[in-house]
């Protein structure tokens, strides 16, 4: 395939490195240049004849402000550990179990109406007159306890450092000030960050681009004082961040009720994501996110009335933001900005309603990765980490177009990496490639939309709460995974709308997780509507695929409420004194692929002898498949990504839907996968392995056979 042009990649400057900046940017074609956390950029940089990206965190960076106004500062409720005596008085320290950089406790009396004492023995909260706050030594003392029970401190404190900041401070040994984020919820700090806005415009008229890092409120992350457990909570789809006196009070007023600390603390579980949301907590979602998109739009207005673009990275500070919301439009954003460590969030940043779709690529250069790993830094491989990192990537922008990539951190670093360089410069060639085929013409798919259906429905498409590293335990964020580059149309849906009919328009449905999460769906499936919904769906001709416990509810004759459909269920322990329907496994020529695994789990079985077993491990089904009027119930007892797997699971939606497993346009090699762009006449083949492979593509007009070496991109014209 002919050399692109260059574009479409934004590079991270340095000061002081103007000779390495601009060998880079002509080398990877840059057409952007960027400053990052702890970079700036020279007027040689400036002047150099590139569109310019300025990085701006509008919280952090104002500690001036932030100490003649200690009161704006944002806030969260904390909770104690347990803790348990045998004295009737009990005395319990309330920072002690946090870092002690990153809190210091809210004293105030409208900090103080909001807190509460609990016995978590015997879940009983404690009487207000039972317990009073010790300032001298930051301790919460309960004059009435019962011994050996256990009891914990819900309480407000302000956040003093930045949590972003913090990160980068204490992976890079930076010696310098500790930065404080403020809380716009206050209008006289939302007047100072606007006016400080107005201001940094007018004096960076070189900036083209303004990158808002993110908004306002940081994902959950509290750092313990143990370095043996430093990470005591994270959430990235957690709204405890935004919290304050001032918010409650103006929830209350306009939701009629008040939320107490509890709310937010719920026994020291929090509110994961993955778990099913309820009324209050969608309630107080809602609310942050129109605060968040009212003064943002005014923000991004104001950049636009400079000539200057707007455009939003979608990590750190982005609680509130919610790209898949129907508000995110009126923000009025040009672009988003994604960190990508697998394909999901590629698609996740491609699906977003704005112009620009960028992603910022790892390994980010910083001499550590986020385990702490070396990267840039003896013993690291930044070339082998960016060529892994970008196979995961790669095949989900093939399936959807991403505008722009680049990277972040500190360029010098780069300098004695060269391999590092060149593989970079391959990258952006490439997907530059790929960007010019997605604007000759869509690329093939297959005629078969599938559906994700779990209790957050679109406003969590793509994503669970994190990056795959921080949600592996999750079977969805697999699947997730596998889906971002198969060649079928993917769509996120709620339970609710599920009742409202939008099975109508969707040949494959998706349940998978543990019993009582999101992601199963929880007591969503005690409502029969919902059940005859998807019932009906299948019996007219659908495909229901449910991983791990689908449909998990207890309190019915099953447990698997969909147990009809998929022809087999779980025992929780009531039936083990029941037999079992004893079974032989069918092998379907071309079904399962070499390698595939189906990890197995206990107390499963049949109930339906029509029920068709696929696989097994250790006596136990694994994948089972059962007629259910027109269509079919599928089960798979887990699923963990890998390239077999990934065509085990495109293989069992065609096995469903009764089409042929040998699909045009598909490899017959589950190590490597292709995309086919007609307008283009280009067939595009990926080897997704590490290991040389040769693979056979049927077309419409003759058989291509290639060789591809690790990690390979071939490119037929046809």
């Amino acid at each position: 395939m002919r050399e692109t042009e260059k574009g479409s990649f934004t590079l991270p400057g340095e000061s002081g490195y103007e000779e390495l900046t601009l060998q880079l940017a002509r080398r990877w074609g840059a057409d952007m240049i960027r400053d990052s956390d702890g970079t700036v950029l020279s007027d040689e940089l400036t002047n150099a004849g590139y569109g310019i990206y300025s990085t701006i965190c509008l919280i952090r960076d104002h500690n001036e402000w932030a100490k003649a106004h200690p009161e704006q500062l944002q806030q969260t409720f904390l909770v104690t550990e347990p803790r348990s005596g045998t004295e009737v008085c009990l005395s319990i320290p309330l920072l002690e179990d946090f870092y002690k950089d990153q809190f210091r406790v809210n004293e105030s009396p409208e900090s103080i109406k909001y807190w509460q004492v609990y016995d978590r023995t015997s879940n009983q909260e404690i009487s207000r007159t039972s317990w009073n706050f010790d300032s001298k030594i930051q301790s919460v003392i309960i004059s009435e306890t019962r011994p050996f029970h256990e009891y914990t401190v819900n309480f407000m404190a302000y956040r003093i450092w930045e949590e972003i900041s913090m990160y980068n401070h204490v992976t890079n040994h930076w010696e310098k000030e500790h930065l404080m984020p403020l809380d716009p919820r206050h209008e006289e700090t939302r007047n100072y960050l606007y006016n400080w806005l107005k201001t940094w415009c007018e004096e960076h008229p070189f900036t083209t681009v303004v990158r808002f890092t993110s908004l306002f409120y940081n994902f959950t992350w509290i750092w313990g004082s143990r370095e043996r457990r430093r990470n005591l909570y994270s959430d990235w789809g957690s709204y405890d961040f935004t919290v304050s006196p001032a918010a409650l009070k103006e929830f209350e007023e306009e939701y009629g009720y008040c939320l107490v600390s509890e709310d937010f603390i719920n026994q020291g579980k929090f509110h994961v994501t993955h778990m099913p949301p309820g009324r209050r907590q969608l309630d107080y979602m809602e609310f942050i996110n129109r605060f968040v998109v009212d003064y943002g739009k005014k923000l991004v207005e104001l950049v636009h009335s400079f000539g200057k673009k707007a455009s939003v990275f979608y990590d750190d500070s982005w609680i509130g933001l919610e790209p898949y919301h129907s508000s995110f439009k009126e923000f009025g954003f040009d672009g988003i900005i994604k960190c990508v460590f697998s394909g999901y969030e590629a698609r996740l940043c491609a699906g977003v309603p704005v112009k620009t779709h960028e992603l910022r690529l790892h390994p980010y250069l910083f001499p550590v990765g986020l385990k702490g790993t070396p990267t840039f830094a003896p013993e690291g491989n930044p070339a082998k980490d960016a060529l892994e990192y970008w196979n995961r990537v790669r095949r989900a922008i093939l399936r959807q177009k991403i505008d722009r990539i680049g990277l972040g951190g500190y360029l010098h670093l780069v300098a004695d990496y060269p391999d590092f360089c060149r593989c970079i410069e391959k990258i952006a060639d490439e997907f530059r490639s790929f960007k010019e085929l997605h604007e000759k013409g869509e690329v093939y798919t297959l005629p078969i939309k599938a559906a994700v259906v779990h209790a957050w429905g679109k406003l969590r498409s793509w994503t669970l709460s994190g990056h795959f590293h921080e949600t592996y335990m999750h079977d969805l964020i697999h699947i997730n995974e596998a889906l971002s580059g198969l060649p079928v149309q993917v769509e996120f849906i709620s339970f609710e709308d599920v009742k409202n009919g939008v099975l109508n328009d969707v040949d494959v449905l998706i349940n998978a997780g543990a019993s009582g999460t999101a992601w199963s769906g929880g007591s969503a499936w005690e409502e029969d509507g919902i059940l005859e919904e998807i019932l009906r769906f299948v019996h007219r001709g659908g495909v229901f695929i449910g991983v791990n416990e689908p449909s998990a509810f207890d309190g019915h004759h099953t447990f698997f409420r969909m147990a009809n459909v998929l022809g087999l269920d779980q025992d929780t322990g009531a039936r083990v004194c029941h037999g079992r329907m004893e079974y032989e496994v069918e092998r379907v020529p071309g079904l399962i692929p070499d390698h595939a695994r189906v990890k197995g789990k206990k107390g499963l079985y049949l109930t339906d002898q029509e029920t068709i077993v696929l696989g097994e491990e250790d006596k136990e089904p694994t994948i089972t498949y059962h007629a259910y009027g027109k269509g079919a119930g599928i089960y798979l007892s887990s699923f963990q990504i890998s390239n077999s797997n990934t065509r085990l699971l495109l293989s069992l939606m065609l096995y469903g839907r009764k089409m042929n497993l040998k699909q045009k346009y598909l490899t017959d090699n589950p190590e490597t996968e292709c995309a086919w762009y007609p307008d283009s006449g280009t067939l595009v083949i990926i080897n997704n392995s590490e290991k040389q492979q040769t693979v056979s593509v049927e077309t419409d007009t003759r058989s291509i056979m290639v060789s591809l070496a690790p990690y390979e991109t071939v490119f037929e014209k046809l």
